[in-house]
């Protein structure tokens, strides 16, 4: 049984094509995927309102971070990881247990690091 099947993924990338990229492999990967949101406003009312099992974050969105959408999802009690070029040392502190997932990924990283989100849950 596929444990992704009807679970909802946030996407908060400010990247097009490595938003669509990822998309893609959650997508074949099981997922119903939520956005994706290209900046932090947009991704801010998501946080607060969608549906949503679960979400990936870009830390750097264009025109700020990705840190206030994380508040909001942790107010919700729902679980996400940072996408980072910069792995756990790219993250402002007071992040540090967060999971991170490092790019550039594959979709075997993605599967494992969403596994063990959803599994551990915020």
């Amino acid at each position: 049984m596929n444990r992704a099947r009807d679970k909802r993924i946030l996407i908060v990338e400010d990247e097009p094509i490595l938003a669509i990229a990822l998309q893609d492999m959650l997508e074949s990967l099981g997922y119903e995927v939520v956005g994706p949101a290209f900046r932090v406003a947009p991704a801010l009312a998501l946080a607060a309102d969608a549906a949503i099992d679960g979400a990936i974050l870009d830390v750097n969105i264009g025109e700020g971070d990705s840190y206030g959408i994380a508040r909001r999802l942790d107010d919700r009690g729902i679980p996400y990881l940072f996408a980072t070029g910069y792995g756990r040392d790219g993250l402002d502190p007071g992040h540090e247990a967060a999971f991170v997932l490092q790019k550039p990924y594959r979709e075997k990283e993605i599967e494992a690091a969403l596994g063990r989100l959803l599994a551990e849950g915020p």
